[in-house]
């Protein structure tokens, strides 16, 4: 503890403090620097957030090839059949009879809750087994076909947790027991025949006598009771006859998803559904748009990071200063303060320009276009805008609908020479940005070392830590030259008492 001013009746505390106060400055300005760094340094990496989120949309419509090339599948029995096209899906008209809907297969038995456990409390430790259709399994010895399920009954079993043991043995199984009417019930979770050896008469969900005595004996279960597991029948085009293990099947291009039957008509021939494939203009248009929307949404942060004013008056405040000041005046504060960071960076031009000059050039490929405007996507008259896209709607769905190959060719041709796609070198632009702004301000797996900023910051720390060790030093060299001082004063006092007692005592 310091305690000053008791000789000289100086305020010692508060004339130190302004003196540090003055010695601080130089170390305020540091500390300034260093926070608008890293501000610069985040607002670096929010834009190539920003740049990465765009990147992986261009990424998405380039390895999707309904993007560009949607296809829109009508059916007149929605109720039967639907479907889906990719971009390899022929437009035309195509004709579907669904003769059989794909079946889970089902089996049930029936007991009463105590012969069920009476069953339970009588066989603990007894293995209970059952079979199911299987994938091959090398690294178990196990063949494709019908394999065995087993499990085992315990002290302590209830009928749920043999049924949670059931479904454990296989998850295709799902079981259940409905104690008012006292039926077991036990389905596959999947449609479809897999079952093709004959073997437990082709059911999918076999008993073995001595192994399955748990739904043999207590539910009186039997694999030849089995209901469904059937393939979905349908015929294409009135010449094709296919089958499915499920209600979907893909074929040319199309996933058809079948829900019911066609039926049949009055001479007991299959009733066909007609599905029609056509170019889905409208979600080509969509996607595209969203691109645009997200390219310019890049482009007006880029530009307005060159357009905010800087505010010199105004750096980023210190904790004193933030002490003295409420919430709100540090708000508008700072809002000044973080204006215009990045103007001065040459990154955010050299990137505007790269972008812009993107959909000005060529692309020499065999298609109906080799530029941007030709497909009605052009940038905006105003430079000031710094080349944000405008479409001229009704020309794209005009080119979409005349040659969408040729679009598809214009944007994302992948070749590495001058037909090369214009997303594609778009994606290359932007790949530079990233790079280069990662060289400038890292990214958050970097260390210090890696990026230029982190190593001037890294520089600044230490600046700054000197500085303050050299306030230190100073503030202690003040307080032993006012204690030094408070000492003399302190010795002046005390002779001059003793001058006065002995001038007192002096005889008259």
């Amino acid at each position: 503890m310091r305690i000053g001013g008791l000789a000289s009746g100086i305020d010692t505390d508060s004339m130190i403090r302004d003196l540090m106060n003055a010695e601080r400055i130089p170390l305020d300005k540091l500390e300034q620097q260093r926070t608008k760094m890293e501000w610069q340094r985040d607002a670096f990496r929010d834009i190539n957030k920003q740049i990465s989120e765009l990147e992986r949309l261009i990424t998405d419509m380039r390895l999707n090839s309904n993007t560009i090339n949607p296809k829109k599948v009508t059916s007149s029995m929605e109720g039967a059949v639907t479907a889906t096209g990719s971009a390899a899906a022929g437009n035309g008209t195509f004709k579907i009879a669904v003769e059989k809907l794909a079946t889970n297969a089902i089996n049930t038995g029936k007991a009463s809750k105590e012969k069920i456990e009476n069953f339970i409390s009588n066989n603990n430790g007894e293995t209970v087994s059952f079979y199911t259709y299987g994938e091959a399994d090398p690294d178990k010895g196990l063949e494709a076909g019908m394999q065995k399920r087993s499990f085992e009954i315990e002290q302590g079993d209830t009928i749920d947790s043999v049924i949670k043991k059931i479904q454990a043995a296989d998850k295709n199984i799902r079981a259940f027991y409905d104690e008012a009417e006292g039926q077991f019930v036990m389905e596959t979770k999947r449609t479809g025949e897999y079952n093709t050896t004959g073997e437990f008469d082709g059911a999918e969900i076999g008993f073995k006598s001595g192994e399955s005595s748990f739904f043999t004996e207590t539910f009186g279960m039997k694999h030849n009771q089995e209901q469904g597991g059937e393939n979905a029948i349908f015929h294409y085009n009135d010449a094709v006859q296919l089958e499915s293990k499920d209600n979907r099947y893909t074929l040319n291009g199309m996933t058809f998803t079948f829900h019911d039957v066609t039926g049949k008509d009055e001479s007991g021939g299959l009733i066909n559904a007609t599905l029609t494939v056509t170019n889905d203009v409208d979600k080509a248009v969509e996607n595209i748009t969203e691109f645009v929307d997200k390219y310019n949404e890049l482009i007006m942060t880029l530009n307005g990071t060159q357009q905010e004013p800087i505010y010199r008056d105004f750096p980023p405040l210190t904790e004193q200063q933030m002490e003295e000041m409420s919430d709100k005046q540090i708000e508008l504060w700072e809002e000044k303060a973080r204006s215009g960071l990045l103007r001065r960076e040459s990154i955010i031009p050299s990137a505007l320009t790269s972008l812009r000059s993107t959909w000005s050039t060529t692309v020499d490929n065999d298609g109906a276009f080799r530029l941007m405007a030709e497909i009605g996507i052009t940038t905006t008259e105003d430079y000031l805008d710094g080349g944000m896209l405008e479409i001229d709607e009704v020309q794209l769905r005009e080119k979409l609908e005349e040659d969408v190959s040729s679009v598809q060719n214009l944007l994302f041709n992948s070749s590495e020479g001058s037909d090369r796609g214009l997303l594609n070198r778009l994606e290359d632009s932007l790949e530079t940005t990233i790079g280069r702004i990662e060289q400038r301000a890292g990214k958050g797996s970097f260390t210090n070392q890696m990026y230029t900023m982190g190593r001037e910051l890294e520089a600044m720390e230490k600046r700054i830590k000197a500085f303050e060790d050299r306030l230190v030093q100073v503030e202690d060299r003040y307080w032993r030259q006012f204690t030094a001082m408070e000492r003399a004063i302190s010795m002046m006092n005390n002779q001059s008492a003793m001058l006065m007692n002995f001038g007192g005592n002096m005889p008259q």
